[in-house]
């Protein structure tokens, strides 16, 4: 398991990614058909959507995406972050195992076949439009996400969750409850990642339990990936992580189609050997303080 961002484990973070896209996808349809009904017959097959009816259960689904996931990140926190070391790393697997296997029984989301989300609404633009639509809703989520970065790092907030990334027993040393800001930023970011996960099962438009919504060897690698080439512990790195790493996976996805995962795989040994800090962190080795917020290191809170 990495630490992105503020401290904040990232493995465990992206079940809330997959259980968000089936929340948004279940109450868009729920609001308005029977679920099991819908998953049964092949959804939108059966069932079609109004546009009043898609915008609205997008709205309602989109924040239930953010909100039932914290309460979850809320509930099994405890149990989860007073783990370090191999047993916190055992544990985040088999959570991520055990998600995919549990929504895979689930016959009311589609068990192991999985559940379409519904459809762009008929009558209102083209695939264009629907593509567009999501890309301003995309980029609105990580505007928010990004603005309520910066504004952590300047509280007391921030600056205890770096002290506990930096080292959490010298933390603990000077009286700080480790695990009350620990499970407060999970559940923090728990909302965010859940929210993107309803906006991406909107967008794929097929939701399946172990290759779609809990994908740890695709979307869980990518994610941890992103914040370690950008720089992990920066504000503008897992930014600069993103972009460079979608335009090598294109890249490779586009022109070189069969080798992109062997490709992947070296990207991550070139990074964690000699990049080991990210994209910033080298940067700002070799000009202090000319590649944006520098790591925090102080441990005054």
């Amino acid at each position: 398991a990495y630490d992105i961002g503020l401290g904040i484990p990232a493995e465990p973070l992206f079940r809330s990614f997959g259980l968000g896209m089936y929340i948004c996808s279940s109450f868009q349809i729920g609001l308005f058909f029977p679920l099991a009904e819908w998953t049964a017959s092949g959804g939108e097959k059966t069932f079609v959507h109004t546009p009043t009816q898609f915008f609205q259960g997008f709205a309602v689904g989109l924040v239930l995406s953010g909100i039932i996931p914290a309460l979850v990140a809320a509930l099994i926190g405890y149990g989860i972050l007073g783990l370090r070391g191999h047993y916190f790393a055992i544990c985040t697997l088999g959570l991520g195992i055990a998600a995919g296997e549990f929504a895979g029984g689930i016959e009311l989301v589609g068990a192991g076949q999985g559940m379409t989300s519904p459809p762009w609404p008929k009558g209102i633009g083209d695939t264009e439009l629907r593509s567009e639509f999501f890309y301003y809703i995309c980029f609105t989520l990580m505007v928010c996400t990004f603005l309520f970065l910066r504004w952590a790092y300047t509280t007391r907030f921030g600056l205890v969750l770096n002290a506990i990334r930096d080292n959490e027993d010298k933390a603990e040393a000077m009286g700080i409850n480790t695990m009350r800001y620990k499970i407060t930023g999970w559940v923090v970011s728990a909302f965010f990642v859940g929210m993107a996960g309803g906006l991406m099962g909107n967008m794929i438009g097929y939701i399946e339990p172990v290759e779609t919504a809990f994908a740890g060897r695709t979307f869980g690698v990518f994610m941890v990936l992103m914040a370690i080439l950008g720089g992990k512990g920066t504000l503008w790195g897992p930014v600069i992580g993103a972009i460079a790493f979608h335009i090598f996976k294109e890249g490779f996805w586009t022109f070189f189609l069969g080798w992109q995962y062997v490709a992947l795989g070296a990207l991550i040994v070139i990074v964690v050997i000699f990049f080991p800090e990210g994209i910033m962190g080298w940067f700002r080795d070799r000009k202090s303080g000319s590649a944006g917020m520098p790591r925090p290191i102080s441990y005054a809170v």
